[in-house]
C-alpha cells in the first residue's frame, strides 16, 4: 500500500483513508473519504444528505458533516462540521449508504444552519412540495432535534406546509391594512367569474391575496394563474403577498397598500368625472 501511494498509483486524502486510484474523486468518493475519517457514528447531514434522497434545487457549497457531540474538530476549512447527541436510528438512517440523516432530519438541520430566513423557509416547504418527505415527520424530527436555530420560523413553515394557519397571516395582513390606514371591505370576497372562488381581503378598488406556501404544488399555481387573469380582466386591481411576508416584513406590505388604496382612490374619482 505504501508503495503504491509513494508511486502515485494510489492516494491518501486523509489520515488511515486510501483511494485505490489517484484521480479525482468524484463528490461521493469525497464524501463517503470524510465519513471515513471523522469518529465513527458521524453522518452526511442537511442538504448534503438530502442530495441522496431526491431533494432538488438546493445544494450545499460545502459537505455537511453531523459528528457525534464531544468528537474532535478535523479542521477542515472546506466542509461544514456540526456536532448532536442525537444520531440513533430514529435520526440516521441504519441502512442507506452513505451514512447519512433521515430525511426528515436532513431538512431541519438545513433549515438551521442555512444563511437566511427566506432560504430556510423555502427548505422546508420544498421538502414537502417535492413529497420526499410528511409533515408529520418533520414535526417529530424537530421535536427530536432539541435546540437549534430558527425554531420559530421552521414550526411556523411547516404549520405553512400543512395548510393549518391560513387564518393567521389574513388576521396579520388585517393588522397591516390597520397600520395603513385603509378600511376593509369585507373578507372572503366571493368572485363567480370563470367559476367561484374567494380572495382573503376586499378594499375600496381592490384586493390582496396572501398565499400561504413560498412554493405553490404545480396545479394550484396554475389554478392561481388563471384566477389573477380573470381578475386583470375585469379591470379589478390586486395585491398578492406570501403569508412569510405579511409576518416578517409588515413595513412593506403597509406601504404597498397605502400606495395601491392611493390609486384606487383615483379610478374613483375619474369615474366619477366621466359619469
Amino acid at each position: 500500500m505504501q508503495r503504491a501511494i509513494a508511486a502515485g498509483l494510489w492516494q491518501r486524502p486523509h489520515r488511515g483513508v486510501v483511494v485505490l486510484h489517484n484521480g479525482p474523486l468524484t463528490p461521493r468518493q469525497r464524501e463517503v473519504a470524510l465519513l471515513k475519517a471523522v469518529q465513527r457514528g458521524s453522518a452526511l447531514g442537511g442538504l448534503t444528505a438530502l442530495a441522496y434522497d431526491g431533494f432538488e434545487r438546493f445544494r450545499a457549497p460545502r459537505p455537511q458533516l453531523v459528528l457525534p457531540a464531544g468528537a474532535r474538530d478535523p479542521g477542515w476549512d472546506d466542509v461544514e462540521v456540526h456536532w448532536s447527541h442525537f444520531l440513533d436510528s430514529r435520526d440516521v438512517h441504519p441502512t442507506h449508504q452513505p451514512r447519512r440523516t433521515r430525511v426528515a432530519r436532513s431538512l431541519m438541520d438545513a433549515a438551521s444552519w442555512c444563511a437566511g430566513d427566506r432560504l430556510a423557509r423555502a427548505i422546508v416547504i420544498a421538502g414537502i412540495q417535492q413529497r420526499i418527505t410528511t409533515t408529520r415527520h418533520l414535526r417529530d424530527a424537530l421535536t427530536r432535534r432539541g435546540t437549534c436555530r430558527r425554531r420559530a420560523l421552521i414550526v411556523e413553515s411547516i404549520l405553512d406546509a400543512a395548510g393549518g394557519i391560513q387564518s393567521l397571516p389574513e388576521r396579520d395582513a388585517g393588522l397591516a391594512f390597520a397600520e395603513a390606514g385603509v378600511p376593509i371591505v369585507r373578507r372572503r370576497a366571493l368572485r363567480t367569474r370563470a367559476g367561484r372562488f374567494y380572495l382573503d381581503i376586499e378594499a375600496r378598488g381592490f384586493t390582496v391575496e396572501i398565499h400561504g406556501m413560498a412554493h405553490q404544488a404545480v396545479e394550484q399555481w396554475d389554478r392561481d394563474l388563471v384566477r389573477t387573469n380573470e381578475i386583470a380582466i375585469t379591470g379589478e386591481r390586486q395585491l398578492a403577498f406570501s403569508a412569510y411576508v405579511v409576518r416578517h416584513e409588515r413595513a412593506m406590505v403597509v406601504d404597498q397598500i397605502r400606495r395601491m388604496a392611493v390609486l384606487a382612490a383615483a379610478d374613483g374619482r375619474r369615474i366619477l368625472r366621466s359619469a
